[in-house]
């Protein structure tokens, strides 16, 4: 036995433990070579595997081989490298007991005073769209088991799992050794990190593994007629589900001033999580929940088209008239036009660059939030010269999402989101009155497709692909009807009208119908169908049956 000899005075008090030496294994090497630098000016033996230790030494640096620790060669390709008791009792032991400092002289193992560990890039192989070997090849297990061993030992430990805290461990070395304080906060955010990671590997199974092995076990993978006039797959609900985000903002506030909030946005999410602001207030929680809306709105339409929303509900939908010069322009002002009121400090969203055109509408209301895959310079510059207003780009590879989830009490709905994928009227039936003609037939698509983003019960009123009124949130349908024909005043009249749900009674008809539709699509199904098709035939009134409904709670 050599005999490493252990100074118990760096142990015996609990706040401040000097760095004597360092275990050093990282697959993220931002900041490595500067740590490493500061480690060895302060005469720490560093300890390191692999291309990390490679990487240290090539800098000129002296380092010890993990190997010449444990007295075995890494072996399996690497996925045996630290996984040894001469690294782990190293990093277990607690010397504030002197019976573990006894124990690690009888073994001649040195302890660690420092980990620093990253994981293998998993999230970044799945991202990458790598197969299944390469993805499971990516699961770290020496890395977790390091960097958990260390944080449960924060007392005599200090880790570091990311580069951003490569700072704070080099002012400590000058400092006299890091604190009591500083290892706890470190080991949170350690078991943060194993968390985190651990849950991406959890989820990657779910969505893959579990469904290719219920598929490989036979499991009946054929669409229903129903699943098939969704225009959807079979929906494999995973055995579990696992939810992961990192916390990119602490909120203001919540909801309400009274609740605390965070954003956290998903590994690999590409939506308003990770929007970039270029202007503007800091977002809150409303503005978040606002936008989203306003995206979910936009986004249903393939041609330009711009949603407003205000407290998660449309105040307007259009699409790009046919002749528009400015498309985006044109259709910010007529969704604008069809709820100005409601509009004021709203959230607007666009599904193709801000152009100056719109930015010059914009400017003059007030407005919260402006989301857009892009900003025209001079709209960007025009935008920017109203101090409060939050600009905000989309990530360049944004992508709805295919699966959503809600938690309610005691735990989640999962279920697929709402898609038109599929959605034509094509497949409805005519229930009243005759085919329409084409610009009457693409009113009636608008405004179907536009109705699933409005709250149940939902009604929405539309002309020449722009919502005219919109009446949303209600507990029964006439009062949905009535608040839309209000909104709408005499632009009801000639409108066509969607519903998201069947007419349970005529009554609710009865209101548009009073009001001026040409014509009406919704899903049908109400045991009083026959006496809600008798009341649009009486009226002269073309009524289609999609079949389908969209409900939006």
């Amino acid at each position: 036995m050599s005999g490493h000899q252990i100074d118990p005075s760096l142990y015996r008090d609990r706040d401040a433990v000097p760095v004597r030496r360092a275990l050093i294994s990282v697959s993220d090497k931002t900041g490595l070579l500067d740590l490493a630098e500061a480690l060895a000016t302060a005469g720490v033996e560093i300890v390191s595997t692999g291309s990390t230790a490679s990487t240290i030494r090539d800098a000129g640096h002296d380092v010890t081989d993990v190997s010449a620790v444990t007295g075995f060669p890494e072996s399996l390709d690497g996925r045996v490298k630290t996984l040894h008791p001469g690294i782990h009792a190293g990093v277990l032991a607690d010397l504030r007991l002197e019976s573990h400092e006894q124990q690690l002289a009888e073994l001649d193992i040195a302890p660690f005073q420092l980990v620093v560990v990253n994981l293998y890039p998993f999230v970044e192989t799945v991202a990458s769209g790598a197969e299944a070997p390469a993805v499971i090849e990516n699961i770290d297990i020496g890395g977790p088991a390091l960097v958990r061993a260390a944080a449960k030992n924060h007392a005599n430990v200090a880790i570091a799992v990311s580069p951003a805290s490569y700072g704070q461990i080099v002012k400590s070395l000058t400092l006299g050794g890091t604190t009591l304080a500083q290892r706890q906060r470190l080991a949170g955010e350690a078991f943060a990190h194993t968390a985190a990671y651990d849950t991406a590997v959890a989820a990657w199974f779910a969505e893959n593994v579990g469904a290719r092995a219920e598929h490989e076990a036979g499991a009946d993978a054929a669409t229903t007629a129903e699943e098939a006039r969704a225009g959807s797959a079979a929906f494999d609900a995973p055995q579990h589900v696992v939810l992961e985000g990192t916390r990119q903002a602490t909120l203001r506030y919540g909801e309400n001033s009274h609740q605390q909030a965070a954003l956290y946005a998903s590994p690999e999410g590409a939506g308003i999580a990770q929007a970039e602001q270029l202007h503007g207030k800091e977002m809150s929680y409303n503005n978040y929940v606002d936008a989203d809306a306003a995206l979910r709105a936009a986004y249903d339409f393939a041609e330009p088209a711009v949603a407003i929303i205000k407290h998660a509900n449309p105040c307007g939908i259009a699409v790009a008239s046919a002749d528009a010069v400015d498309a985006i322009a044109d259709a910010h002002r007529r969704a604008h036009a069809c709820d100005p009121v409601s509009a004021y400090g709203g959230v607007i969203a666009a599904n193709r660059p801000v152009t100056l055109a719109m930015a010059e509408t914009v400017k003059d209301i007030f407005t919260e939030v402006v989301i857009a895959p892009a900003f025209e310079p001079e709209a960007l510059a025009l935008l920017q010269t109203k101090k409060n207003i939050r600009l905000l780009v989309l990530p360049a590879d944004f992508a709805r999402p295919t699966v959503e989830a809600r938690q309610i009490s005691g735990g989640l709905l999962v279920q697929q989101v709402d898609s038109f994928d599929a959605f034509s009227s094509q497949g409805w039936t005519l229930a009243a009155g005759d085919e329409v003609d084409a610009a009457t037939r693409a009113d009636l698509e608008f405004a179907w497709r536009a109705c699933r983003s409005v709250k149940s019960n939902a009604i929405l009123l539309a002309d020449a692909g722009a919502s005219v009124g919109v009446g949303m949130g209600q507990v029964n349908r006439v009062d949905s009807c009535q608040l839309a024909v209000t909104r709408a005043g005499e632009r009801a009249r000639g409108s066509v009208a969607a519903s998201d749900a069947f007419f349970p009674f005529a009554d609710g008809l009865q209101v548009l119908l009073d009001a001026g539709v040409r014509a009406v699509v919704q899903p049908g199904g109400s045991i009083r169908d026959d006496e809600v098709v008798a009341a649009a035939a009486a009226a002269g009134v073309t009524m289609y049956f999609t079949g389908e409904r969209h409900f939006f709670h």
